[in-house]
């Protein structure tokens, strides 16, 4: 029987290598792949696809733009409504001052925003803290819950930013943006107690025993293994409570803090043309939609992860 030279080098099955001791190789440089006609058929029919369903979508959403442009050009009083709420020159005029205001909006974001997830983290933890000696931390914990979520928003601001002012109470502030930034954290921190609560009681009590099996006390499981899987886990509806505190900023202008929407407001005032809403509210929106793509981002990252079986 004739032997090639590929096989004279292969493991005879007893660990013996190549004839001469050396390390083990292989024969000829294996040929470089090459699609077989088959598949090179099958990814032209997918770009074609692809390049299909892409030009039917592009002329879908043309018809669909130009139909809607058409409907809303040619309704009834679209004159008028064009003047009232999209008059370039009312635009040009607030834009300016509306991104004045906005910086205050910014600040508030975020130290507010710090203060919510410190304050809604220690409610969190005071909910689910074990024992009948922390009974009463609970109970007041789960109190100050259910009623700033129940509590409109709102209600909250003019009771913080008007009521407060008037009991002249000496070393209290009477600046509206402290005051109205001090009614957003009271409200926001109750809802992200909830977040944190829901991430804490999703861990797995085979997580806290093994840490205490570990020599960990219960504060120190609760730190180094609770709390990270908790706050990880909860990232996306933590995202979604920041994006509603960064459009509800806008509220503490009914104390008279100079915002974005009071900002316009002044200009709505004085011209009774109301295009300085429509421009606050777009640069509103404009710094909301990244925030809001990120949450998805984050969400479907998550989900992936979630899905493989690995830890989120």
């Amino acid at each position: 029987m004739t032997v090639t030279a590929g096989e004279a080098g292969r493991d005879d099955g007893h660990g013996k290598g190549d004839a001469d001791g050396g390390d083990d190789k292989e024969g000829p440089a294996a040929a470089p792949y090459v699609p077989s006609p088959r598949r090179l058929e099958r990814e032209r029919y997918r770009r074609a696809r692809a390049r299909r369903a892409t030009a039917i979508a592009a002329l879908s959403t043309l018809v669909t733009g130009a139909a809607l442009y058409l409907l809303v050009v040619h309704a009834p009083g679209w004159p008028r409504t064009k003047e009232t709420f999209f008059s370039p020159q009312y635009a040009r005029e607030a834009f300016p001052r509306v991104l004045e205001g906005l910086w205050l909006n910014l600040r508030l974001l975020l130290v507010c925003g710090a203060a919510v997830l410190v304050l809604g983290m220690l409610v969190a933890v005071a909910r689910t803290l074990r024992g009948p000696l922390f009974f009463p931390l609970r109970v007041l914990a789960a109190a100050y819950t259910d009623f700033f979520r129940g509590l409109p928003l709102i209600i909250n601001l003019m009771i913080v930013v008007l009521g407060v002012p008037a009991l002249r109470l000496q070393g209290v502030t009477v600046d509206p943006v402290l005051l109205g930034g001090t009614a957003l954290t009271l409200t926001y921190s109750a809802y992200v107690a909830e977040v944190f609560r829901a991430g804490i009681e999703s861990v797995h009590p085979s997580q806290r025993a093994a840490a205490r099996s570990l020599g960990l006390t219960n504060r120190q499981a609760l730190r180094f293994v609770v709390l990270p899987q908790a706050v990880r886990r909860q990232v996306p509806p933590l995202l979604n409570d920041l994006v509603s505190l960064q459009k509800d900023t806008g509220l503490v202008s009914i104390g008279g803090a100079v915002d974005a929407v009071r900002a316009a407001d002044i200009v709505v005032g004085r011209s009774l043309n109301y295009t300085p809403y429509i421009v606050a509210g777009l640069v509103f929106v404009a710094l909301t939609i990244p925030m809001t793509r990120l949450t998805d981002w984050v969400t479907a990252r998550t989900d992936r992860r979630r899905a493989q079986g690995g830890i989120t």
